[in-house]
Order: C-alpha cells, then sequence, then structure tokens
C-alpha cells in the first residue's frame, strides 16, 4: 500500500506518526513517500496547519494529526 507522509522540518508530530506507522500491524506492506510541505506551494496550502498527514495512494482518503494506533490501523484497512 502506497501511503504518503505529509511533514514539515523539525517536526516532532511528525517523527511520532513515523513511529506509529512503524507498529502498526501492515507496517510490511507500506510504501511511505514522505513530501516537505515547505517544498511545494500547493501542499503547504492544503497541509501547513495540519502536519502530520497521511494519505493513501489508492483512494485519496487522509488521516490527520492527531491519531491514535487503532485510528491508523482502521485507516489502513
Amino acid at each position: 500500500m502506497n501511503i504518503a507522509l505529509f511533514t514539515g522540518p523539525q517536526c516532532s508530530l511528525c517523527d511520532d506518526a513515523k513511529a506509529l506507522l512503524s507498529q502498526s500491524s501492515k507496517a510490511s506492506s507500506i510504501t511511505l513517500t514522505e513530501y516537505n510541505i515547505r517544498e511545494n506551494p500547493e501542499h503547504y496550502h492544503l497541509y501547513a496547519v495540519r502536519i502530520p498527514v497521511l494519505k493513501r495512494e489508492d483512494n485519496n482518503a487522509e488521516l490527520g494529526w492527531p491519531f491514535s494506533l487503532q485510528d491508523l490501523e482502521l485507516f489502513l484497512q
């Protein structure tokens, strides 16, 4: 499963989101691509006050912070 993580520089919440991803039961089947929102004006406009945000590439569903491991597992189903 391809997942985009919208992040920013020195984002400790983004580190927390990555840690939760690594704990997920689906961790081995996830291909994670990180996007620094400061490198793309469109991403910055969409996510500046919301990071970290996960986005599934198969259905464009988004999961914004804060989320728990349980929330993440439901998102990845």
